[in-house]
């Protein structure tokens, strides 16, 4: 199979919508967005867990990309305590489904290191 036909057989109505090839890859590889999902794939988590367990995330941001998530419909924002007003965020479904493919880059740059510098 060609890169034309690969392109093809993933976006065969040449959408340009978030489920072709390039748009998924770019969504998940924009800053911190694969972190967050890697973090979420253990289960529901509060907003301060989430600041605390990825390094050098800003709050602005952390908002920023949680709010894109649940836009994609790949994290849900659930009311855990409404009297306390306490905030989880979840993955659903859809977000759930990355898991084999986050896993595969970890396993990839395990194997093969990062050569990625900003």
């Amino acid at each position: 199979m060609n890169n034309e036909e690969f392109v093809q057989s993933v976006n065969p109505k040449g959408q340009q919508t978030c489920d072709s090839f390039h748009g998924t890859i770019e969504f998940i590889g924009k800053r911190w967005t694969g972190i967050i999902i890697y973090q979420l794939l253990d289960g529901p988590k509060r907003y301060h867990e989430l600041v605390s367990e990825i390094e050098g995330i800003s709050d602005r941001l952390l908002t920023e990309r949680l709010r894109e998530l649940e836009a994609h419909k790949l994290v849900v924002k659930k009311k855990s305590d409404p009297a306390a007003r306490k905030v989880e965020y979840e993955l659903t479904g859809k977000g759930k489904e990355l898991e084999k493919i986050i896993h595969a880059i970890f396993e990839w740059v395990k194997k093969n290191g990062c050569s990625y510098k900003e």
